[in-house]
């Protein structure tokens, strides 16, 4: 007896090492925002938006202060996310109508080879109606939401898809085109409510199983369309009092609402009894916008970061990023670890233990996660390549940044991001090493397409 007793504690020992050194599968809930900024959270230093969940959440788990997006922009932004290629040579480099072809590997691919359910409710901008690059083509088991970035603008749609057919809804748009963007004359459904329903009926559908749910909203971006007034929420609630201008309590509002939504996720999960086997990853797409009447200085959104939406300063590519899992990310903590988007499917194959992809850019970020010191691998810095106001490259090696314009062309600007968070003062003339440096990873990351045309080549 004593000997199967002490049998018993070695293997109850052994079980415990390899518990603390390897952690079961999680599920993945992704909860991405749009042009939501930096220093739009409490957690990040807003101090007049309401964020409570949000700031919950960082304290229960781990928050990063040097995480980027893809791109400064949404649909290059989200094809990064993915496909963890940097835009220098992933398929969609832009705000366009391409759709992201069958050969491409996504992280619900990755997910899906684990034998996880596989969800995207809301945004996805990477494919449309009829193509092989809708999101139940790309390793979604289930998608509801927007094909289409410009359908997006659009608040009180027409219609949202559901898998690969229209849902109508009941907004009246007139003159809404083949994409569905424009400005109801009916508000009868908000896109955002309906979205994070389905985004619940599939969190009490998949409790059973393991799943990775990607709900994409489109809070807080604006309706484009709707020019001044584009800022479009059902009221300002807490908001409506405030001495602000009409738009800027459209934004809180917007901020508020996301946050509550994602508080809603987060108590669905625990009534399920998920909470402790869910890893839950908040970040946004790009930096914050200037549309819809919206001013971005009004609340800092930037924070103290130059820049906004479309620009390569850090303003326009530095999110916010929050990860939490009870018992595996230590509650509490800030990093300062160097990731970005490229990362997500690397880290998603290393968590559900699948091979991901030779051909990507990111790394896993198993190791941050869990706590273990880790340094970016100087071989795979962050890149950006920037189509609109001119073109423009920026890469981020260490804590130099560096940035050309236009695409291919010979101005350079050098920051250094250890004292020079804000990138006030270009050191190109006084680092010309840096410049070389720079210049070289640019050349290598960009691969010409002809999709995507570099100015004066």
């Amino acid at each position: 007896m004593r000997r199967l007793c002490c049998l018993f504690g070695l293997l109850t020992a052994w079980v415990t090492v390899v518990s603390a050194q390897e952690p079961p599968r999680p599920n993945i809930l992704l909860i991405l925002a749009d042009d939501l900024g930096y220093g739009d959270l409490g957690c990040y230093g807003q101090p007049m938006i309401q964020t409570p969940h949000l700031d919950q959440l960082a304290r229960d788990g781990m928050r990063f202060t040097q995480f980027y997006a893809g791109s400064t922009v949404c649909a290059p932004s989200r094809c990064v996310l993915m496909t963890g290629k940097h835009t220098g040579h992933c398929y969609i480099r832009g705000n366009a109508k391409e759709n992201l072809p069958p050969e491409e590997v996504t992280v619900a691919e990755v997910a899906k080879a684990a034998g996880y359910a596989t969800a995207l409710i809301g945004k996805w901008g990477l494919g449309h109606e009829g193509s092989h690059g809708v999101p139940t083509q790309q390793g979604f088991d289930r998608f509801f939401g927007y094909l289409d970035q410009h359908h997006a603008h659009n608040y009180y749609p027409a219609y949202l898809m559901s898998d690969e057919a229209r849902f109508p809804l009941k907004n009246v748009v007139p003159g809404d085109g083949p994409f569905g963007s424009g400005v109801a004359t009916a508000k009868e459904q908000y896109s955002p409510d309906l979205m994070i329903d389905e985004a619940l009926k599939f969190l009490d559908a998949s409790k059973d199983r393991p799943f990775f749910l990607y709900f994409a909203s489109t809070l807080p971006h604006a309706n484009n369309e709707a020019r001044n007034k584009g800022m479009e929420i059902p009221d300002y609630g807490r908001y409506a009092q405030e001495p602000w201008p009409e738009p800027q309590k459209g934004l809180a509002a917007m901020m508020t609402r996301l946050d509550t939504d994602v508080g809603r996720l987060l108590d669905r999960l625990s009534q399920h009894g998920l909470a402790d086997r869910t890893l839950v990853l908040f970040s946004s797409d790009n930096g914050p916008h200037r549309e819809g009447g919206n001013d971005p200085d009004y609340f800092n959104s930037n924070g103290d970061l130059r820049g906004i939406k479309r620009a390569l300063y850090d303003g326009g590519v530095r999110v916010p990023f929050i990860a939490k899992w009870p018992r595996q990310i230590p509650a509490g903590t800030t990093s300062e670890a160097v990731g970005w988007f490229a990362d997500l499917l690397p880290t998603v194959a290393d968590l559900v233990g699948v091979s991901a992809p030779a051909d990507i850019d990111g790394v896993s970020l198993k190791p941050v996660l869990m706590g273990r010191s880790w340094a970016r691998p100087a071989d795979r810095p962050l890149y950006w390549e920037f189509y609109e106001q001119g073109s423009a490259q920026g890469v981020r090696i260490g804590d130099w940044k560096v940035i050309r314009r236009p695409l291919g062309g010979e101005t350079y600007e050098v920051y250094n991001l250890a004292d020079d968070d804000g990138e006030t003062r270009d050191l190109a003339a006084q680092k010309p090493d840096i410049v070389a440096a720079g210049r070289r990873v640019i050349e290598a990351a960009h691969v010409p397409s002809p999709l995507w045309k570099v100015r004066g080549r």
